[in-house]
């Protein structure tokens, strides 16, 4: 779900003043939809201020009180200015988000487009210092083999845990990182433990996760402003701006 700098950064400029708008994802949108049928796009106009940003693609509920399905989400976390970055990423995660074969133009008309602007990061001192539905969080963390055991066993191995592979050098010096957006957790019903488990699973460990594990996470929280389209919502913007279909 992540293309992120190795350093997290606040985003610059007007912090507390700007929010998602539903520009921000018809921009993203159009990006697509040009992309796939060769038409001209719109030229966006809203300002263009720097955020670190998340484009995620979802496919509609097939039916009232169904989920809707996730397509593709990639973002960064450093800061990008908004017309370029939200064209790139809305592109990237359409298209080279490597859980999902690339969308294509039939699709189109199933498709909701959400964008995240991320703010308010902060290290916290232990991995339960969040909140679920308010915060993302960010972890990262050393091959588990490098972790110093405390003497007696502080957890019981995770019920999704297996026994890890042979260790190579250039496994151990291997860092871990994933990042859930502020409403995965609460979508999932997820506690907080559950979302670091999750986290960690996400991050590409598959071994046993212990306490000693979850107490080395270098965990990062940080808020969103997010806004999300769908494709009718999309059709009758770029219709009154002009914009063929």
């Amino acid at each position: 779900m992540s293309l992120a700098a190795p350093e997290l950064s606040k985003p610059a400029g007007e912090e507390v003043e700007q929010v998602c708008l539903p520009e921000h994802c018809f921009h993203s949108f159009d990006t697509l939809f040009c992309a796939l049928t060769s038409q001209k796009p719109i030229p966006p106009k809203f300002p263009d201020g720097e955020f670190p940003l998340f484009v995620t693609w979802n496919t509609k509920a097939s039916r009232p009180g169904k989920p809707h399905k996730l397509r593709g989400c990639i973002g960064t976390f450093e800061p990008q200015p908004l017309k370029d970055g939200l064209a790139e990423y809305a592109l990237i995660s359409a298209f080279r988000d490597h859980r999902f074969r690339k969308i294509e133009e039939w699709e189109l008309e199933n498709l909701e487009c959400s964008v995240s602007l991320l703010t308010d990061f902060e290290d916290v001192e232990t991995y339960l210092d969040w909140e679920v539905g308010v915060h993302g969080i960010h972890i990262t963390f050393p091959h588990p083999s490098l972790i110093p055991v405390a003497p007696s066993p502080s957890s019981a191995p995770s019920p999704l845990g297996s026994s890890s592979s042979v260790q190579t050098r250039g496994v151990l010096k291997h860092t871990f990182s994933a990042t859930f957006l502020p409403h995965v957790a609460e979508e999932q019903g997820w506690d907080k433990i559950e979302t670091i488990d999750s986290a960690i699973r996400k991050a590409g460990w598959s071994g046993r996760i212990s306490e000693d594990l979850r107490r080395a996470l270098k965990v990062r929280r940080y808020q969103s402003r997010s806004c999300a389209v769908t494709w009718e919502d999309y059709a009758q913007w770029r219709t009154d701006n002009g914009g063929s279909l």
